[in-house]
């Protein structure tokens, strides 16, 4: 069961990966008329339900939780939450590599925090701890460890061009 889990854990990243750095065969594949952005979405909630359903797969669930759940927890989907109130669906989800114009934003989490929609997401992972085991955990933060470095090479050139 572990490596099942494991491999759970790790099935957005490639995804996102190929995304990221192909987001003309995404646009391509999505077709005319349809949202690449809003298809990424749908398709990034099934993968993030297989990733839960992993963690669960390998957690012990007892309750209460430890002290440190409730702030890294709150804390994280705060950020996470703020970045999708600010950006929105098409900010969230590569709107910008699809061709999308997606304004500027130097509100809060954002100047303050890089990267602030993964630091939320490690931060509620590790308020898991004490029910995930370590391995587990530390797999999903190295994904977002990868993302964060392949996202942060974005090569204007290299967006996408729209299909309509």
């Amino acid at each position: 069961m572990g490596i099942v889990a494991a491999i759970g854990v790790l099935l957005p990243f490639p995804f996102y990966w190929w995304l990221w750095t192909n987001p003309q065969s995404w646009v391509n594949l999505c077709g005319q008329g349809r949202d690449p952005s809003t298809v990424m979405a749908r398709v990034s909630h099934v993968l993030k339900a297989a990733q839960l359903l992993s963690l669960f797969s390998v957690a012990s669930l007892s309750w209460p939780p430890p002290l440190y759940f409730w702030p890294l927890m709150a804390f994280g989907q705060f950020l996470n939450f703020r970045v999708y109130q600010l950006l929105g669906e098409a900010g969230t989800y590569y709107g910008v590599r699809f061709g999308k114009n997606i304004p500027w934003v130097t509100e809060f989490p954002f100047g303050v925090i890089r990267d602030p929609q993964y630091v939320g997401s490690v931060m509620s992972l590790l308020a898991c701890l004490s029910w995930v085991p370590f391995q587990y955990i530390f797999l999903w933060c190295i994904g977002y460890v990868f993302m964060m470095l392949v996202e942060s090479k974005e090569d204007p050139s290299a967006r996408a061009k729209s299909i309509s």
